[in-house]
């Protein structure tokens, strides 16, 4: 009587450790890029949101004669991806002054913390230049 040989299917231990060896290699390449990209993104909506609370200051200005002291008198709220990234402020020294500086600090948990404080004030200067 005659045996019938199937061929064998699945993979050997070493091709199995060949394909883990390759997806380490590749995510340790690509995960601090994509952390990279994380903490970029994040930065540019913080930006953006400083260029918002800048814009309807210089409306406040022009209505009230002198900057507002918060955001919520501005009539804003900081979105929920800045305000889980940064914290926004309106220093209370300016309060009623003719002229504001906004600050975003990061908050400090999280990949984010090691991102520099933003600022952004009456003129238009952006500090630090680097982070814009």
């Amino acid at each position: 009587m005659k045996t019938l040989q199937f061929p064998q299917r699945g993979f050997s231990l070493i091709e199995l450790m060949m394909v883990v060896a390759i997806i380490g290699i590749i995510s340790a390449i690509a995960y601090p890029s994509y952390t990279k990209h994380v903490i970029k993104s994040n930065r540019a909506a913080a930006q953006a949101h400083l260029l918002e609370i800048a814009t309807a200051q210089t409306q406040y200005l022009a209505d009230a004669r002198t900057y507002a002291c918060s955001v919520s008198t501005l009539g804003l709220t900081t979105p929920t991806a800045v305000s889980q990234k940064y914290t926004i402020e309106l220093p209370a020294a300016n309060c009623g002054a003719t002229i504001y500086k906004i600050t975003a600090t990061p908050i400090a948990t999280g990949p984010q913390a090691n991102d520099g404080t933003l600022s952004l004030d009456q003129s238009g200067a952006k500090l630090p230049a680097a982070l814009w």
